[in-house]
């Protein structure tokens, strides 16, 4: 599976913006997917993630409440951030789950490139 994460850029602090994540096959709505970030520095940390059958989702405590994750049945999974604050700067990365779904990189199989937000206050 090939993910192809878009979307990022510099915004100001209170701003939104939506990351989008397209994967390369059709059998994408078998796959859980979920949102880390990695800033310069720090290990990958989880953000979100949604089940295949867009049943569930599970966010980072510093997320709920500003950042939204969905998908569509076909290949998209979408991170809608609001209230965007300096500190969620970084680069995000969306990933695939073949088998179930979690909050650690090590349970996903597949990752995208990587798309960069920065927020500035």
């Amino acid at each position: 599976v090939q993910l192809q994460a878009s979307g990022g850029g510099l915004v100001q602090a209170g701003g939104s913006l939506r990351l989008s994540c397209t994967a390369s096959e059709r059998t994408f709505r078998r796959y859980a997917m979920g949102w880390f970030v990695q800033a310069p520095g720090k290990e990958r940390e989880f953000v979100a993630a949604i089940s295949s059958g867009a049943g569930s989702s599970a966010y980072a405590d510093s997320v709920k409440g500003r950042f939204t994750i969905s998908r569509t049945s076909e290949s998209t999974v979408f991170l809608q951030m609001n209230a965007l604050k300096p500190k969620d700067t970084a680069v995000y990365y969306c990933a695939a789950a073949s088998r179930g779904w979690g909050r650690t990189p090590l349970e996903y199989d597949y990752w995208g490139q990587g798309t960069q937000v920065t927020v500035s206050s």
